[in-house]
């Protein structure tokens, strides 16, 4: 009965659900999926999913971040960027790694953290 969506949700925090529209600042921490639509910055303290049906239009900073759906703004995540095949990225991103799937959209400029030139410097 609850198997499969279960499984998907193990470890969330926070869900914005599909049928949520928020037009605003989003702050928190933990782990954040997005099902639905956000239309403002993203302050998040841990990771974030966007799901296929999640839509974000505004900047996100975070560890790291899987996207699936679609954002338009820039991401800031000091971890991992994962953009799956049905997800599309248009905004410039500052990563540590990057994971691009076949069939998955960015459109931007990429700036990836180097923490050995950190240390030297």
């Amino acid at each position: 009965m609850f198997g499969k969506k279960e499984e998907l949700d193990k470890g969330i925090d926070t869900l914005i659900g599909e049928k949520t529209r928020i037009i605003g600042r989003v702050e928190g921490t933990g782990s954040l999926r997005v099902d639905g639509y956000i239309e403002g910055d993203m302050d998040y303290k841990g990771d974030v999913v966007i799901s296929n049906t999640g839509k974000v239009k505004g900047n996100i900073g975070c560890t790291n971040i899987t996207i699936s759906g679609l954002v338009e703004g820039n991401i800031a995540a000091t971890g991992k960027l994962t953009i799956l095949n049905s997800g599309k990225v248009i905004g410039d991103v500052e990563v540590n790694n990057i994971v691009i799937h076949d069939s998955g959209f960015f459109q931007g400029n990429c700036k990836m953290k180097d923490k050995s030139i950190e240390e030297v410097e």
